[in-house]
């Protein structure tokens, strides 16, 4: 019951506050794209899904334009997450399309593989931690920087700035594996 009284969120500190944000969003991120995978999809919506998804990995065959092109996809989605109030319902949205796009991708695999396992096996890598954290940065930093404009504290302009840096790193990073795995495994 001691969730529920909020004297938690009163007495921590502004760091503490900002990661139990970040936290809150990561949850919410994992739930909209594992709800994304609930969604219903034909044969032929789950075939154009995975053939427009499977496009990047086939106009870059190599592992630096593959890296480049999955940077860009990832860091401007997460560009808009950072936008106050706006960025976290888009990221809700964009990542609930996220977990269709999982779904139609298991589903055009021959033999199909079950949505579950191909979440299960995306979990797993590190790639999925870098992203998520990382979209999960950006919307908590949508909140406070909506926050403090309020308060007209416009040093979290300062703070947005190094959060976009630590977030294009992140998903940089993550890029390079990504391309890395896909390369080597397909």
């Amino acid at each position: 019951m001691r969730f529920m009284d909020l004297s938690w969120w009163r007495t921590a500190s502004a760091k503490r506050k900002r990661i139990y944000t970040v936290i809150f969003f990561l949850i919410v991120a994992i739930l909209a794209t594992v709800a994304g995978t609930f969604v219903p999809l034909s044969a032929e919506e789950a075939e154009m899904i995975a053939s427009q998804v499977n496009s990047t990995i086939t106009e870059n065959p190599d592992i630096a334009s593959l890296t480049g092109a999955i940077f860009v996809n990832n860091f401007s989605i997460c560009l808009l997450l950072f936008i106050p109030i706006v960025g976290p319902l888009l990221g809700v949205a964009i990542l609930f399309t996220t977990g269709t796009a999982l779904s139609a991708i298991s589903m055009s695999q021959v033999p199909p593989i079950p949505t579950w396992f191909s979440f299960l096996a995306l979990a797993i890598t590190p790639i999925f931690w870098l992203e998520f954290i990382a979209y999960s940065f950006a919307m908590a930093q949508s909140i406070w920087l909506f926050r403090r404009l309020m308060q007209r504290r416009w040093r979290e302009l300062k703070w947005t700035a190094i959060s976009i840096g630590i977030v294009a790193a992140m998903l940089a990073i993550g890029a390079v594996v990504e391309a890395w795995l896909i390369v080597a495994f397909g």
